[in-house]
């Protein structure tokens, strides 16, 4: 649940709820039927959209080897869950507490870095193509903090 509502439960033990707090709880109920259509939409395409993306990201990228490309694309899987789910509970605390503090270490020992960069982008065209405007406003805000998150923790390749 949305941080802000459950702490709005929790300090409404011994009062009623004030006006602000209505309205947060609210807008929340209110984009909720939106939320879950995007999540179902997701959930449901998830297996053609993610091959999509995987047969573009190996035709952009015939050099690079094939574990890097199916680390990649798992991590991608994984992302693209728990910004769904993160979306639907207007949470971007689930996303980062659950998948970007793992997620972060095992990027930066496999260095994919620019296979990382590549495939997102792919993911967020595909996305684009599949979802439509309200559905991605809801879900890209999340995407958006993981992906940069996950690219600004990697180290660089090394220049020579």
């Amino acid at each position: 649940m949305h941080p802000q509502i459950e702490a709005i439960f929790d300090q409404a033990e011994s009062r009623y709820l004030n006006p602000e707090e209505l309205n947060l709880i609210n807008q929340y109920v209110d984009s909720l039927p939106e939320r879950l259509e995007t999540y179902r939409t997701v959930r449901d395409r998830e297996l053609e959209l993610m091959q999509q993306v995987a047969d573009q990201l190996q035709a952009a990228m015939p050099q690079e080897k094939i574990e890097n490309l199916e680390r990649s694309i798992k991590n991608a899987l994984l992302l693209l869950r728990y910004c769904s789910m993160g979306m639907l509970l207007n949470d971007e605390s689930f996303v980062q507490e659950r998948l970007l503090n793992w997620l972060r270490g095992t990027m930066s020992v496999y260095n994919t870095q620019a296979v990382d960069t590549t495939l997102y982008r792919l993911l967020n065209q595909r996305l684009s193509q599949t979802l439509n405007p309200n559905q991605m406003s809801l879900l890209t805000p999340f995407l958006s903090m993981a992906q940069n998150t996950l690219l600004q923790s990697t180290p660089s390749p090394a220049i020579a």
